[in-house]
């Protein structure tokens, strides 16, 4: 974009130019996981998502604010033997949903025991106001339950 006399900026075709875009929320995230029926299972029976769409060989999952996809490596043959999520590669460190409050939390971590799934202890942020658990799927894909600070 060009600056015109006196500092303002030209519009290019006859079309305004933004500096920044303005994202409203999250749509969608997808995942590559290793056994999408386990990882289907995984976050419906734990998480509360439901099935939106089987699309083979994955699904659409939704919690009723945002969709999760899950399916496997596209061409396997170019995926690792054995791969494993890991939080020193390039690309997702976590990701994680909120929660109502700390009962919430505490709710799930006793959940999580009785499904012998991996977490962390309940933990405050005070410098970000909130409260963490962290927690691993099946494939070790690094998640959190966020809720704010009491």
């Amino acid at each position: 974009m060009k600056e015109a006399e006196g500092g303002v900026a030209e519009e290019k075709k006859g079309l305004a130019m933004s500096t920044k875009i303005t994202i409203s929320s999250v749509h969608h995230i997808r995942l590559i996981v290793t056994d999408p029926i386990r990882s289907r299972d995984f976050y419906t029976s734990l998480l509360n998502f439901t099935v939106a769409a089987e699309l083979p060989p994955g699904f659409v999952l939704t919690d009723g604010n945002m969709l999760l996809g899950i399916t496997p490596p596209w061409d396997a043959s170019q995926a690792p033997s054995n791969d494993r999520f890991s939080p020193h590669r390039v690309g997702l460190d976590h990701l994680s949903f909120g929660v109502a409050n700390r009962a919430e939390l505490h709710k799930a971590a006793a959940l999580f025991e009785e499904h012998d799934v991996e977490h962390g202890e309940v933990r405050d942020l005070p410098d970000f106001g909130i409260t963490i658990l962290s927690f691993s799927d099946p494939d070790g894909i690094q998640l959190e339950l966020t809720a704010p600070l009491e």
